[in-house]
């Protein structure tokens, strides 16, 4: 895991996926890992679209990366 090795790491996940990162996470010993969750599709989209879910994801992104 790069946190385990001293590097910030961030996970972004859409909505659909969302309880896959918890369990992952715990299953990997991280339970309560944070991450970021973002609408659900992200493939299908506009470009306007994803720019509006950038918008959400990366403050919350760069708050995990900072703290």
């Amino acid at each position: 895991m790069i946190e385990q090795r001293g590097k910030a790491a961030a996970v972004i996940c859409t909505e659909q996926f969302a309880s896959s990162a918890r369990m992952t996470a715990q299953t990997f010993g991280m339970a309560g890992f944070p991450y970021v969750e973002i609408l659900h599709p992200i493939g299908r989209v506009t470009e306007e679209e994803l720019c509006e879910r950038d918008e959400v994801a990366f403050p919350q992104v760069m708050a995990i990366l900072e703290a």
